[in-house]
């Protein structure tokens, strides 16, 4: 509730009221606690006051019972006890609802969420599909790739539209972006198979989700944009990564605001320890600076998770607003956690803080809140103040009438597949395959012309020979007939000094010299 423009969400030991000051929400949070032990209801404490300031929330509804804040609470026995007991009526407690806009990834149980695989980017598309440092390191060379072509890379079928084109042309890219492995790229393609299968397909697309649209109010009230977590839940990385992307979105959307007097926003981050099991370094390096730079944007971080030990010192250092529900130890390790739970808080002489955690009861906690000054105050037994909204949820009526109802419904209920990677390289290809149609054809068309060539010069070889031949063959003849006779005729006047006999030896003799002679001349 608010009192004194001050985010009232529980009272001491004393019956004091302890506030999260609004100028502080942006310094970040925790709220931890075993299951059952009243995180939901804090959070929605939480998220209805803030929504009361103006300010928009959002929470994942991992359960399925953070959706009934959009209806009224019930009177109870019960509550009218916790009313008396934190002296509510004399500030105007009511029971009511609040303004709530349901999405769903799926788009099943509420409005479709879409982003696109560019803005997703290579570092936390990777840790959706569970690459290895080399495969990303891969991954990461082809969103370059894209990026200095201008390919627009919307949906799944456009990364896998890609990859198999680089790795297909990997020759050509390996002078200027190094070797591609394709037992690598194979992994990556079979892995966002995979991830299609889980819903992937749907998730990534147009129109993508302008994170200002969660950066609105009804009524003067902030929205509570709930995303239906309860299927998503199924798959931590997907989650998880989601939810970082959000985070990531609204630090390079939102311009930097320095220290407001409320927050602009306010982000549950609901099964917090998803986000960092298994995470890499890089990943982790880059939630901690995030965490660091986001509240100049006006924008606080709530982590929520089961125990603190889930949340690794870096960004567990910059939560300044902590609210630490009952928590079990069982076994030493156990034991340990517990105890470094109780040393994150200054120290209240009144009281045991490690003691205290392990005794804590249903909506019981212990709390430290910034002070004016930042300065977080000492620990304190908490007594959570009661929801004014529905502590259940919503019928699947409900549900969907609240989800046709919002404008935003119409925005981003039909996918659009605009022209992206996925068709230029369609049309590459084709074109590819058409020039490659085409000098397979030259080619074949200059094997023919060569064949062709190659015959006619052997048929002009041959019938240049026969011709040859042929008037070697005339000239012989003539030649051997004029040369005999001119032979015969020198012989028998040589040889007619001899005598009849004489002149017909000399004739023969004469013929045969001249016959003989033009065969040396004409012979080849």
């Amino acid at each position: 509730m608010l009192r004194d423009e001050k985010i009232w969400l529980a009272n001491n030991n004393k019956g004091e009221p302890l506030f999260i000051i609004p100028k502080m929400a942006n310094r970040h949070g925790l709220v931890a606690g075993a299951t059952g032990t009243g995180k939901t209801v804090t959070l929605k404490v939480m998220a209805e006051t803030f929504s009361e300031m103006g300010v928009p929330v959002f929470m994942a509804d991992v359960k399925g019972d953070i959706a009934g804040i959009m209806n009224p609470g019930e009177d109870s026995e019960n509550m009218q006890e916790r009313i008396k007991r934190f002296g509510l009526d004399e500030f105007n407690f009511s029971y009511k609802g609040y303004p709530v806009t349901f999405w769903d990834i799926y788009g099943k149980n509420g409005i479709q969420v879409r982003t696109t695989i560019s803005e997703m980017g290579p570092l936390l598309l990777s840790r959706i599909l569970g690459l290895n440092d080399l495969q990303t390191d891969i991954l990461s060379v082809v969103f370059k790739i894209a990026d200095d072509n201008n390919l627009l890379l919307t949906d799944t079928k456009d990364l896998k539209s890609i990859l198999t084109y680089v790795d297909k042309h990997s020759n050509d890219f390996a002078e200027e972006y190094g070797k591609i492995s394709s037992a690598s790229v194979g992994v990556i393609i079979r892995s966002i198979v995979s991830l299609e299968k889980e819903g992937g397909d749907v998730f990534f697309g147009e129109p993508a989700l302008n994170i200002c649209d969660w950066l609105t109010q009804d009524n003067g009230k902030g929205m509570i944009n709930i995303l239906d977590s309860s299927t998503l839940i199924n798959n931590g990385k997907l989650y998880s990564t989601f939810l970082l992307w959000m985070m990531s979105e609204l630090f390079e959307t939102l311009p930097e605001v320095g220290d407001l007097n409320k927050p602009k926003m306010i982000f549950f981050f609901d099964e917090a320890h998803l986000l960092f099991d298994d995470a890499p370094k890089v990943l982790l390096d880059k939630i901690e600076q995030m965490v660091k730079l986001i509240r100049s944007k006006g924008v606080g971080v709530y982590f929520c998770t089961q125990n603190p030990k889930d949340i690794p010192n870096g960004v567990l250092s910059q939560l300044g607003n902590k609210v630490e529900h009952g928590l079990r130890a069982y076994t030493p390790a156990d034991q340990k956690a517990v105890k470094a739970a109780a040393e994150s808080f200054r120290v209240n002489p009144e009281f045991n803080t490690y003691e205290t955690i392990l005794s804590l009861g249903t909506g019981e906690a212990v709390v430290s809140f910034l002070g004016e000054d930042g300065i977080p105050g000492i620990a304190e037994k908490a007594y959570i103040l009661p929801p004014q909204c529905n502590f259940g949820s919503v019928s699947d009526s409900q549900r969907d009438m609240k989800i046709k109802e919002s404008i935003l419904y119409s925005k981003y209920y039909k996918s659009i597949d605009n022209d992206s990677a996925y068709e230029f390289l369609q049309r590459k290809g084709l074109e590819e395959e058409q020039a490659a149609l085409e000098e397979a054809k030259r080619i074949e068309e200059e094997k023919i012309a060569a064949k062709e060539a190659e015959k006619k010069a052997k048929e002009d070889a041959k019938k240049a020979k026969q011709e040859a031949t042929a008037r070697n063959k005339t000239f012989k003849t003539i030649g051997n007939s004029v040369v005999g006779t001119v032979g015969r005729e020198m012989g028998k006047s040589v040889g007619g000094k001899f005598g009849k006999f004489g002149k017909t030896l000399g004739g023969n003799v004469g013929a045969s010299l001249g016959r003989g002679l033009l065969s040396t001349l004409f012979k080849k």
